[in-house]
């Protein structure tokens, strides 16, 4: 059995943890390169993931100094050869990310490329700023964009726009990615963290057992359903919560209605 992880123990340089009772918040903190994912980086990424496996909540990631994160650190991925590549070092950080039993929040500002792209990619939310830019020009560098965006993109903004980042190099502004429903909301930077904290706050009100469950059916491959649908529903069909939750519902329509038929009753 793993060893429990305690964030508040661990000693982390290339993040910022905030652990709170329902959720984690992660800033990426390498400022001096514009937060570029390193290997301590991802060392540190899978201390969370193994915190937040054992413990589930809602993680929260963004950038420090206006930045989400400006790719892979170029001067390490210019060393890098064919066993690193077969390690898959970004992408199996980024798969465990999406693979959290809660889901993850990406709070995007200013650069959000390459590997800091897949990394937004593989989140549950992606919120912005009017400073985003986000895309992956791998090519560029004459390599791919091999930790998720050459599968994932395409399940989010279709095939066309796809291409057309991962092909031809296109960098989506914020305006742009949130046609393409690549993020969901603009909000000034300011704000950014806010809007992540408000969305956390929605996803809390919610059952948090009905999340988990939810998020896990919602990415099963298409041949599990519907009998991975009623087996879940099965599950939850028996959890306390069902029954507490179903019957405020009931209580509180019974009340509105009480209330509506003797207005005099509810002054």
């Amino acid at each position: 059995m793993a060893a429990t992880v305690d964030l508040g123990k661990e000693k982390f340089s290339a993040l910022l943890v905030d652990e709170k009772d329902d959720r984690v918040v992660v800033l990426l903190n390498r400022p001096e390169v514009k937060n570029a994912i390193d290997q301590q980086m991802v060392d540190e990424l899978h201390t969370v993931c193994a915190a937040l496996e054992q413990n589930p909540k809602v993680l929260i990631i963004a950038g420090v100094d206006g930045v989400f994160a400006s790719g892979a650190d170029i001067a390490q991925l210019r060393e890098r050869r064919r066993d690193d590549a077969l390690q898959g070092i970004n992408s199996t950080i980024f798969v465990r990310i999406a693979k959290l039993p809660m889901p993850v929040i990406a709070a995007l500002d200013g650069y959000c490329l390459g590997g800091g792209a897949e990394l937004a990619y593989a989140a549950d939310f992606r919120i912005g700023t009017p400073n985003v830019r986000i895309g992956n020009p791998e090519t560029g560098l004459g390599i791919l964009a091999a930790a998720g965006a050459s599968w994932r993109l395409r399940e989010l903004v279709g095939e066309p726009l796809a291409k057309q980042i991962l092909l031809a190099g296109l960098v989506l502004g914020a305006d742009e990615a949130k046609a393409a429903n690549l993020i969901t909301e603009i909000h000034d930077p300011a704000e950014l963290l806010d809007a992540a904290h408000s969305l956390a706050n929605r996803i809390g009100r919610q059952d948090p057992l009905a999340v988990r469950i939810t998020k896990s059916v919602f990415h099963a491959p298409a041949e599990a359903h519907p009998l991975i649908d009623q087996l879940a529903q099965g599950i939850l069909f028996e959890s306390q919560a069902k029954f507490d939750r179903m019957q405020a519902f009931l209580d509180r329509n019974a009340a509105r209605k009480a209330n509506a038929a003797n207005p005099a009753d509810g002054k």
